[in-house]
């Protein structure tokens, strides 16, 4: 499993225009793709990752409380935004076009992203989504910029 995780000051998913996702304020993007071998356990250790990952402040911190230390999104109980993304696996090491054979197929990918969508919301997050396999459009401001790509065997 893969995933970019972006540290935001907001983000929107847009899908038929009209927004289907999103949070304002700081918080997390994620864009997950998905690949052959991955299983319910890959999934859960992804949101896992992503939402503990230390990459906030303490200005990122509504409460008020101040810390010089890094925080992760848990820590803070920021909203996730979480959108299905079968072209982080883009090959594209031949030629011009990129090919997919190492996405998996959206019967196999749904169910795994719904899978972080569940585990992100089981620990507390404020989850949004896209829509799987619609043209989407999605905006955000990063915020740092702080972008980092997981890549979970």
């Amino acid at each position: 499993m893969r995933a970019v995780v972006q540290r935001c000051r907001g983000a929107q998913v847009v899908v038929d225009g009209t927004a289907v996702g999103g949070f304002e304020g700081p918080g997390l993007t994620v864009l997950v793709g998905v690949t052959h071998a991955d299983t319910a356990a890959t999934s859960a250790r992804l949101a896992d990752k992503a939402y503990d990952l230390r990459i906030f402040g303490p200005e990122h911190d509504a409460s008020g409380r101040t810390s010089a230390r890094e925080v992760s999104a848990a820590d803070l109980g920021l909203p996730v935004l979480v959108v299905s993304q079968f072209t982080l696996y883009a090959d594209t090491r031949k030629g011009r076009r990129p090919t997919w054979d190492a996405a998996a197929p959206g019967p196999v990918a749904e169910p795994l992203v719904d899978a972080v969508v569940a585990r992100l919301r089981e620990r507390g997050a404020a989850v949004s989504t896209g829509v799987f396999g619609a043209d989407m459009q999605v905006s955000l401001v990063n915020d740092g910029p702080m972008t980092i790509v997981l890549d979970l065997p």
